[in-house]
């Protein structure tokens, strides 16, 4: 009886320490392709048209075969194709405001509910001759396509099927195809409000793993390495069904003599770092969910033997990170380019003493997407180009920065890095599932007695 009793006390801890890191709901599979596929549709009739009149491209063809898939392409086909099939070709006419956008696929059948199949191959046993008709028929004033010398992701139409275009176009149309550069950034850059009714959701998944592989549920001080944690992680996100973008990372600051090094958070990590006592420890993490992504940094400290909270000068370096989030948020302006926000914002914490390093970037439907870039940790007096790209509103941004404390108690300066999803509106600029404001404890600070 006693063990039997012993055993319901273990299994509720156990139960309690699980709901404190409770997941969200997740959709099924199916259930999250009809939400894709509704999003995509209403994308395209409310944000597309907008788009191209705003960069003057009547014509947007986007064009890829099968596994080598231009990035844009992959945000446009439906939830149940998870690559382009054969060639497939993509074809959204403005008809103008009155009939909105027209669009069709050069391809055997329709792609999804979006774009209806515009090729009966019977008639026309050629692919590039029937793109040529539709263009003719059409009769665009500007042909864009998917060409970027600066921004990867707007880059993605490849030699071949570009010389295929060109060789099926009369020279009346090839004289209007140009890039479509800046309507390729802005379909994958703005942010729509449905895809922010949800996105909250996401950030939170992403939050509550954290949180749990930062807490003694995963690590057991003086057992536990910095490796443990990455590979509970990855296995976690597998384990609720999901995806992650890039592998994660946890690493650790602590008195000894290595200083900060950016390359040691990524390449030059020591592959079994034990985490004890008194360490403070970081993670770069991020997930894959409705076709948007999380990327995230915070930190935990391991409590030493009676402690019980963080100690004061690492609080205070936590708050310094923290203000330089408040500056640089605070530097946001529609128009602004992301040079002119990291200048503004790196000589205001400057002035308030604070030594700040930012390398904002957008997030979406890719983890670095595009947009406007806001530094670089080794471009940090402003990144040429995607740097001179402005701000829009309706755009989503992993706010990414790091701020530099001396720390007497340790005789060396640490780096509090921080990484949250914010989304940038006509009312500024506002973290999607909140910002961490302290320090997590491992184990977790005690309840306070009433």
């Amino acid at each position: 009886m006693k063990k039997l009793f012993s055993l319901i006390i273990v299994a509720v801890f156990c139960f309690q320490a699980k709901a404190q890191y409770d997941i969200p709901q997740i959709l099924t599979m199916k259930d999250r392709s009809e939400v894709i596929d509704r999003l995509l549709v209403e994308k395209i009739e409310t944000v597309l048209p907008e788009l191209m009149r705003r960069e003057g491209i009547d014509m947007w063809v986007v064009i890829s075969r099968e596994y080598n898939e231009d990035p844009v392409i992959k945000t446009l086909l439906p939830s149940t194709w998870l690559a382009a099939r054969r060639r497939t070709v993509l074809i959204m006419y403005d008809r103008g405001e009155a009939e909105g956008i027209e669009s069709l696929a050069v391809a055997r059948y329709n792609v999804g509910a979006s774009f209806q199949s515009a090729w009966d191959k019977e008639k026309q046993p050629d692919q590039w001759a029937r793109v040529a008709e539709i263009i003719k028929e059409r009769n665009p004033k500007k042909i864009g396509i998917n060409k970027s010398t600066y921004f990867g992701l707007a880059d993605g139409v490849v030699a071949t099927d570009l010389e295929g275009l060109y060789a099926a176009l009369d020279k009346k149309f090839t004289v209007r195809i140009t890039s479509a550069e800046k309507v390729a950034i802005g379909w994958l850059e703005t942010r729509t409000p449905s895809e922010m009714a949800i996105y909250p959701q996401i950030c939170r998944i992403s939050h509550q793993i954290i949180q749990e592989a930062f807490s003694d549920n995963v690590i057991q001080p003086g057992v536990t390495t910095t490796e443990d944690v990455v590979w509970w992680m990855r296995e976690r996100i597998r384990e609720l069904k999901l995806q992650t973008w890039f592998h994660p990372t946890v690493d650790v600051q602590r008195a000894d003599p290595e200083n900060f090094d950016h390359l040691r958070t990524f390449s030059k990590r020591p592959a079994e770092n034990v985490i004890m006592p008194g360490d403070l420890l970081h993670c770069d993490f991020g997930i894959t969910y409705l076709r948007l992504n999380s990327d995230q940094q915070q930190h935990a400290y391991v409590l030493r033997p009676g402690e019980t909270e963080v100690p004061a000068y690492l609080q205070k370096a936590f708050a310094n990170g923290n203000r330089l989030q408040d500056i640089f948020t605070g530097n946001f302006k529609e128009g602004r380019t992301g040079n002119e926000v990291l200048k503004m914002s790196r000589e205001q914490a400057i002035a308030e003493g604070i030594k700040p390093s930012i390398y904002t970037h957008p997030i979406g439907y890719h983890g670095h997407a595009s947009g406007t870039t806001l530094g670089m940790w080794d471009s940090q007096g402003g990144v040429p180009v995607t740097g001179d790209y402005p701000l829009h509103l309706n755009t989503a941004y992993s706010i990414e920065l790091n701020a530099a404390t001396y720390i007497e108690e340790w005789g060396k300066e640490i780096r509090i890095m921080l990484e949250e999803e914010a989304f940038f509106d006509k009312s500024g600029v506002w973290y999607i599932d909140g910002r961490q404001n302290e320090i997590m404890t491992i184990p977790r600070k005690p309840a306070r007695s009433k």
